[in-house]
Order: C-alpha cells, then structure tokens, then sequence
C-alpha cells in the first residue's frame, strides 16, 4: 500500500510517501516538504501567532493535495516540539482539524526518542548491539540508548536548532558572549543526563540522526547525499571541534556557501554544532555513524507492525 508521513516539524512541514507493507522496508515514493520554522514563530508568551497558524494551515493544504496526486491510502500525521510546547498547542491544532480535516498527533519528546531509535534499530539491525541514538530537531535533542528496538532509556531536551538560535544567537555573526552563554547552556542541560545513560553500560555503536548531524558530517568530508543512502557517513569529534570556532566566527550567509549546507539551515547550523560537540563530549564519543533514516521512518515502521499483526 502507499503511505504518506506528514511531519509538522519545528523546522520543515515535510510529507513523505512510500510504497509499503509489513515485513518489507518501506521504499520512498515521493517528498514534499516547505520550510515554515515554527520554533522561531513563537511570539514572547511561548504561542504560535495569527500569521504563523494561517501559513502552517495553507502549508498542510499543500502537503494534503500532494499526498492526493500521489495516490496515499493512508495518512498518517504527527508534529513534534513545536507544536507540542506552543502555549496555544490545543487551538491551533483544532484550526488545522477544522480547515483541513487533519488532526497531527502530537508526539511527546519521548515518543519521538523512542520512534527515531526504532528506525535506526531496523536500518543497522541486530548486530550493531547496543545503541546510542543521538537526534538534533528544530526544537529538541532526543536521546536513546538500548539493545532491543525498544530503548531502554530515552530522553527529549529543548536542545533544538531552531529553538537556541532564536533565544541565544540573535547577531549575525554571533556574538563571541552569546556563543560561549549558549554553549554553557547546552552542556549544562546535557550533563544533567549522562548519568542515566552511564548506568546502562558503554554502547557498542553510536548514531546520530537529522539534517544537522547530516550537514555537519558533510563539512567534515562525507559523502554528499547524491551518492546514495547506503553509503557510510561518518563525524570525528576531533573534526567537529575544528569547525566549531569556523561557524561562530561566519555569517549566516557564508555558511549557506558551505558544501552540503542548505540557505534555510545555515542561520541555526552554529547551534546544531555546539549541542552535537557538546553531545559526543559529554557522552565521550570519538566517532558516530550517520543513520539516514529518523523519526519519520520510525512512524511507518510502527504502523507496519500493527498492520502486520492484524
């Protein structure tokens, strides 16, 4: 069957369809996705505005009638932190069900651990033994670890891309104070859970994924996303450390000149950075693979498996 995935994200609104059925990877059809940065859209009672409500609602038109000429069965629609930690969360939800018949359910930051490290269990599958899932969105860092395809521990943080660089990162280039307050910050946050993780014992393999893990690795030398998803990404923290100072020191601009950096994700490309060294630091990670498939993979994923049983 053809299902579609509609992720209304901190930072993209992206519909993914794919010819699936249980017991069988589920093959890509077709993607849509228009960048809307919900994360930076809040106003300062933590709400997502008028403005920001209307372009979310044309937005999953689109997505709708894409999925349409695309002949989905089945739609399947969820947002994540954005939504979920907007203070008007409920009324825009019940504007998006009533202009457009879709009602996301909306994940919880553990949900959304748990999901993403579902995929990355299924793509590296049971040899790669235990795992730590590490996952940089708009607005939140997810963190995973376990030996089944269900964590044994998993965490979401306000760590996000998005969401730092519009609290913490206001110039262009950024302050070096800002930069130095935020990167105290995020290591502050993440520290507080690496205890929790600790007692599970050192994983056997670390992954890492989202565009930001995806950006990053490209700086760093990986193979370029043309050349496939099967190729191995890999990221050294060593080569992290060096390109930190490099981004702080860039405009927004400049980095969207960077090789695999994308215009619309160059601006919170700094933050991303900081939590992910901040991460492979804290967690003592030299080296992690990049897991092309996410969150998004783990919601088909799920579903299949309910189909499968009955």
């Amino acid at each position: 069957m053809r299902l579609g995935v509609l992720d209304v994200g901190s930072n993209t609104v992206h519909l993914l369809v794919v010819d699936a059925h249980p017991g069988a990877r589920p093959l890509p059809a077709h993607s849509h996705k228009a960048d809307l940065r919900l994360a930076q859209l809040l106003d300062d009672d933590g709400a997502i505005g008028p403005d920001g409500v209307d372009r979310l609602i044309a937005v999953v038109r689109e997505a709708l009638r894409a999925a349409e000429d695309q002949g989905v069965e089945e739609l399947l629609a969820f947002a994540t932190s954005a939504v979920r930690d907007a203070a008007n969360a409920d009324d825009v939800l019940a504007r998006v069900r009533e202009e457009t018949g879709v009602e996301p359910a909306v994940l919880s930051g553990a949900d959304e651990a748990r999901l993403t490290f579902l995929a990355v269990r299924r793509w590296f599958g049971w040899s790669a033994g235990t795992l730590l899932v590490l996952d940089i969105g708009g607005g939140s860092l997810e963190i995973a670890h376990g030996i089944d395809e269900e964590p044994d521990a998993a965490v979401s943080l306000p760590l996000g891309a998005g969401r730092l660089t519009a609290a913490h990162l206001p110039g262009d280039p950024p302050r070096p104070d800002d930069v130095r307050a935020l990167r105290r910050h995020v290591r502050t946050e993440i520290a507080r859970t690496v205890g929790d993780f600790s007692r599970l014992g050192a994983p056997d393999h670390v992954v890492a994924t989202s565009k930001t893990f995806r950006q990053l690795a490209r700086l760093a030398g990986a193979a370029r996303s043309a050349e496939g998803l099967y190729v191995q990404r890999e990221l050294k923290r060593v080569s992290l450390e060096s390109w930190v100072p490099r981004l702080a020191a860039m405009t927004a601009a400049e980095r969207a000149e960077l090789p695999g950096v994308s215009e619309g994700r160059a601006a919170q490309l700094l933050a991303g950075a900081l939590v992910a060294e901040a991460a492979m630091d804290l967690f003592r990670v030299e080296n992690l693979e990049v897991c092309p498939w996410a969150l998004r993979e783990g919601v088909i994923l799920r579903r299949l498996d309910h189909m499968g049983r009955g």
